[in-house]
């Protein structure tokens, strides 16, 4: 009888591992058909809702990471909008493409309402533009006379476009 306890717990944490074990080569088959496998990889191993989540569930975690990156993005040019005060023509550009990162997280939280509505089409359609909502914040600058699109936003924006191609190769995975 003294041994049941520890075989019980031996019992639940081999199940435990395997349980690990076995998501983690679904967070490694699902990322295999993304672009960015280390970045979904790093991504989802390291958001604690990925050990119990199925495909569908990894998908929304991805997109969920794309709305705190253009959130942050979002938040990063809206600051500098304070240090451009006596520049209108810039103030005016940064606070356009805030707003553009802000309607990119919108569409990111959208795929994840889509996502639970299982409206993969739309979901897929989502992610797309919030990919697309960094270009805008980059033409808005190039239409800018004198105006250099500043590195900063410009790393944001292939970080926002490569976390939105990772969404989209889970989202064709679910398709198949």
């Amino acid at each position: 009888m003294a041994s049941s306890p520890i075989f019980l717990l031996l019992l639940i944490l081999s199940s435990t591992l395997l349980s690990v074990k076995s998501n983690t080569t679904t967070i490694e088959s699902t990322c295999k058909t993304t672009n960015y496998y280390d970045l979904c990889v790093s991504a989802l191993k390291s958001d604690p809702r990925s050990p119990t989540a199925d495909t569908k569930g990894l998908a929304a975690i991805m997109a969920s990471v794309g709305m705190t990156n253009a959130t942050a993005t979002a938040s990063y040019i809206a600051k500098n909008l304070t240090a451009t005060a006596n520049n209108t023509v810039l103030k005016k550009v940064l606070k356009d493409c805030s707003d553009k990162y802000i309607l990119a997280a919108d569409s990111l939280r959208l795929t994840i309402q889509d996502l639970d509505d299982e409206a993969y089409d739309y979901a897929y359609m989502h992610v797309l533009a919030a990919q697309d909502y960094p270009n805008v914040c980059r033409n808005i600058f190039r239409r800018a006379k004198g105006l250099v699109y500043p590195a900063e936003i410009s790393r944001c924006e292939v970080s926002l476009r490569s976390i939105c191609v990772v969404v989209s190769g889970i989202l064709d995975r679910l398709a198949e």
